[in-house]
This record gives C-alpha cells, sequence and structure tokens, in this order.
C-alpha cells in the first residue's frame, strides 16, 4: 500500500549475529575482544598522557596525534563494549536506537579519523617543504579550527545518513551479519527503497574520502621530490623518519578499508565480511599507539621519561 508510512516504528530492535554462535569460540572471542579493547584504550590513553605531559611535544604534529588517539578511543568504545555484553549475556538483541547511535558514531569518528590523517599529512609537508614558513602556517589556531571543521562535517555526515535511515521502513527480517550495527548491511533489511542512501554514501565516500586522501597523495608526491633534492643523506634520513609513523598509520587506516570494501564487492559470505570488519574497526584503532611508540623517537623517548616518573607500584 502506497499510502502506509514508510517509518515504521514498530521496529523495536535488530539482532546482531556476530563472528560466530559456536559458544566455545565466543569464549575465546570474548577474551580477544576484551584484550584488544584494553589494549586500544590504555595504549592510546598513554600516547595522549604523553604528549599532554612534554611540552617539547606541543607542537601541531603531536596535537593531531592526540586527537587521533582520542578518536580511536572513541570509535573501539562504540562498537567492543556491545559486542562484549552480547556475549557475556547470550543476546544478540541490539534497540533500534541504539543500532542508529552506532551508525552515527561510527560514521563520524571514521570520517574524523580520516581528516585527521589528511591533516597529519598536510602538516609534514609544510614541514619539510616550507620549514621557514612552517610555525606560521601551522599555529595553535590554524590547527584548532582544522580538527574543529573536520568534526563538524564528520558530525553532519553521520547525522545526514542516520536521519536517511530514520526514513526507511523495515520488515521482519532484523537480522545483521555483523558484530555491530554496519550502515551497509542495515540498509539491505530495509523494505522501502535504498536507493538514495545507496548514493548518498558513494556519493560522500567519493567526496569526505577521496578529498584527503588526495591530500595525502599531493603531500607525499611534493615530500617525496623535496627529500630527494636534499644533498645530505642524514637529512633524507631525518625527514623521512618524521614521516614514517605517519605512513604506517595512513597505510594501514586506507588498506584494511579497501580490503573490507573489496570483500564486500566480491560477495563474500556474511561471517567473512563481518570478520573483514574487525579489521578496520578494531585493529587500526588498537596499532596506532604500538606503531607510534615504536618508530616515532620523540614519543618513545618522552614515553619513557613519563614511565620514569611513575612512583614505582
Amino acid at each position: 500500500n502506497n499510502m502506509e508510512p514508510r517509518n515504521q516504528t514498530s521496529v523495536s530492535k535488530f539482532l546482531l549475529l556476530g563472528l560466530t554462535e559456536d559458544p566455545e569460540l565466543q569464549l575465546l572471542l570474548f577474551s580477544l575482544f576484551l584484550t584488544m579493547y584494553m589494549v586500544t584504550v590504555l595504549g592510546n590513553l598513554l600516547i595522549v598522557l604523553t604528549v599532554s605531559s612534554d611540552s617539547h611535544l606541543h607542537t601541531p604534529m603531536y596535537f593531531f596525534v592526540s586527537n587521533l588517539s582520542i578518536t580511536d578511543i572513541c570509535l573501539s568504545t562504540t562498537t567492543i563494549p556491545k559486542m562484549l555484553v552480547n556475549i557475556k549475556t547470550q543476546n544478540q538483541s541490539i534497540t533500534y536506537t541504539g543500532c542508529l547511535n552506532q551508525i552515527f558514531f561510527v560514521q563520524a569518528f571514521c570520517g574524523f579519523e580520516n581528516f585527521l590523517l589528511a591533516a597529519m599529512a598536510c602538516d609534514r609537508y609544510v614541514a619539510i617543504c616550507h620549514p621557514l614558513r612552517y610555525t606560521v602556517i601551522m599555529n595553535p589556531c590554524f590547527c584548532s579550527l582544522l580538527v574543529l571543521l573536520s568534526l563538524f562535517i564528520s558530525m553532519v555526515d553521520a547525522l545526514l545518513h542516520s536521519l536517511m535511515v530514520l526514513q526507511l521502513s523495515f520488515c521482519t527480517d532484523l537480522e545483521i551479519p555483523q558484530f555491530f550495527c554496519e550502515l551497509a548491511q542495515v540498509l539491505k533489511l530495509a523494505c522501502s527503497s535504498a536507493l538514495i542512501n545507496n548514493i548518498l554514501i558513494y556519493f560522500v565516500a567519493c567526496i569526505l574520502g577521496g578529498v584527503p586522501l588526495s591530500g595525502i597523495i599531493f603531500s607525499y608526491t611534493r615530500i617525496i621530490s623535496s627529500v630527494l633534492r636534499m644533498p645530505s643523506a642524514d637529512g633524507k634520513h631525518k625527514a623521512f623518519s618524521t614521516c614514517g609513523s605517519h605512513l604506517s598509520v595512513v597505510s594501514l587506516f586506507y588498506g584494511t578499508s579497501v580490503g573490507v570494501y573489496l570483500s564486500s564487492a566480491f560477495a563474500l559470505s556474511p561471517k567473512e565480511t563481518a570478520v573483514a570488519s574487525v579489521m578496520y574497526i578494531v585493529i587500526p584503532q588498537m596499532m596506532n599507539p604500538v606503531i607510534y611508540s615504536l618508530r616515532n623517537g620523540n614519543i618513545k623517548g618522552s614515553l619513557r621519561k613519563l614511565i620514569g616518573r611513575m612512583p614505582s607500584i
């Protein structure tokens, strides 16, 4: 009936099927994901504490690193605790509101991380290609404005997607073959046409994904050509070493995202798609502090000082 309202309020909950229904495997997954979540939160908190406690690290680059760490904590907290609660209580349900909240926050934090990585590439580009103008261009006011604008755009994008989901009506099949409410999976359950939603996803992905990625590629092509023109090998090594951590994080973030996109394009089984999504929603957030603490000499040194100042337990 064309006259019936599109928004079907009778939908009170969805079912998150998770990664497995095997009780023994679920116990193993619970321990694994709890450990990964603790490592993610503690590792990223340690990076934020290290940067804020050392005045030498009060620079644009580490300001962005701190924001990245806070975003990683938020993104992990949006998805993993709910999954752990569901495994522990043996209850697969998530409320309609809870599902919308997950869609909103996952979209917002993924988008924000995307922008932060581009801002960090821009920072490295200015530092290496325009060193004399670095402090003028990358001033605290500009960096704060860049972060706030990125957060605002990400929030508007996430809100748009969430409001579009509100317009859909859902039928009886409310099973999501995921451990969180992934937008693409929720759209597949809609009875009403989700064509506009899918067009919006691809359009936004091209703009909000393509522009930052283009910025990162542009920055690194200029950085590489600038570094190759440096006369001393020591100068080249120093310039590349400041970019190493960022390049690793960028590769991990975009590599896993592209991997998940390809896995859904090649129509893998729902379980394989769920496992693939772990690669971009859990692994990068856990690995980022590890990469920064191992590959970055400044953070490594400040981390040693911070741990040294802590009273022995």
